[in-house]
């Protein structure tokens, strides 16, 4: 008689974010997919203030129908820069000044950095961390709290760029906002997958899906709908997409092999000027006259996420978000 596999259990997840439209539609998707234990939710300064961000997580939860997920307030600047936030592409509440109600729900009563290490070292399996955010409380975490890692599984970033940046000609938002955030991120000395401007821009919802999300009566799938319709680009001018953004690399959390990577060395530019906070990705097949001549740096190596299979992952969010939790395929 064949044996009957066991069933996967769900993979624990820390979302680190700074909501924001496209960290709201990683959120959902969180929520949602069965196959992911959302077990916390820490805010970080980025696309809007601190203050704004733990307002908008906690409206996201409410509307999706989240279980009592704790969410605390973290950094509300970087390391060492000024905070320079995103409203001009994710409106002035940060969330596509939709309008939504404010939230019923709170914060804990502890600080971003004290819930990642409860809920760490809490959960019985080894943790996933999602930081779709400037990396500023991870870093204060893996600083204040270096043993953190043993129970630490791998870190899934939205971050980086190998190509084109967005902030700059070569930096993307989240490791421009806090270069040295993201530095530290990188020699955790865990597994860390990066999920970069490459991948990040690629997968697009299709019009038609968009509309029929903004059609439902139910609350979560309506909202991922609406975010959608903000987040563009238009991939249709008569019948515009949306960009799935942040919720790609939950995606890529969910299911692994929709995302091409290959392991190189990454390192964050911190020099002040115009390469401050660009991924240097080294895609060279062999060493350099740098290397010959005797720079031997010592780089993390990164699962860097160099292309995706759009179709993939856009079926996978869409199946998650149109149901409630429990009843996703």
């Amino acid at each position: 008689m064949p044996t009957v596999p066991e069933p996967q259990q769900p993979v624990p997840v820390i979302i680190d974010c700074d909501t924001g439209v496209d960290d709201a539609l990683a959120l959902l998707l969180a929520v949602r997919h069965p196959g992911l234990d959302l077990r916390a939710v820490t805010c970080v300064a980025g696309n809007t203030d601190v203050e704004g961000v733990v307002r908008n997580t906690l409206t996201v939860l409410e509307q999706a129908g989240a279980p009592d997920v704790p969410v605390a307030r973290g950094a509300e600047r970087p390391l060492i820069e000024a905070v320079r936030t995103a409203r001009h592409v994710h409106g002035h509440d940060g969330m596509g000044d939709l309008g939504l109600p404010a939230p019923a729900r709170v914060p804990v009563d502890v600080d971003a950095v004290t819930l990642l290490h409860r809920e760490i070292l809490a959960s019985p399996r080894p943790v996933t961390l999602i930081p779709t955010a400037p990396a500023t409380n991870i870093a204060l975490l893996l600083r204040t709290h270096p043993e953190i890692t043993r129970n630490i599984e791998r870190i899934v970033f939205m971050g980086g760029a190998v190509a084109t940046g967005n902030a700059t000609p070569v930096a993307e938002f989240n490791v421009w906002h806090d270069p040295e955030a993201a530095a530290i991120l990188l020699g955790a000395g865990v597994p860390i997958t990066m999920y970069g401007l490459d991948v990040f821009q690629r997968v697009i919802v299709p019009g038609p899906d968009v509309r029929r999300l903004r059609a439902s009566t139910e609350p979560g799938t309506r909202l991922a709908g609406e975010l959608l319709a903000h987040r563009g680009p238009a991939t249709d001018e008569s019948d515009p997409g949306g960009g799935l953004g942040d919720a790609g690399a939950v995606c890529a959390v969910i299911d692994p092999a929709g995302l091409t990577t290959q392991r190189l060395p990454v390192e964050v530019c911190l020099a002040p000027g115009p390469g401050r906070g660009q991924t240097l990705v080294d895609r060279r097949g062999r060493v350099g006259e740098a290397e010959l001549h005797g720079d031997t740096r010592e780089q993390p190596l990164v699962d860097v996420g160099l292309d995706v299979d759009v179709a993939r992952y856009v079926e996978l969010y869409l199946t998650a978000v149109e149901q409630p939790r429990g009843l996703a395929a």
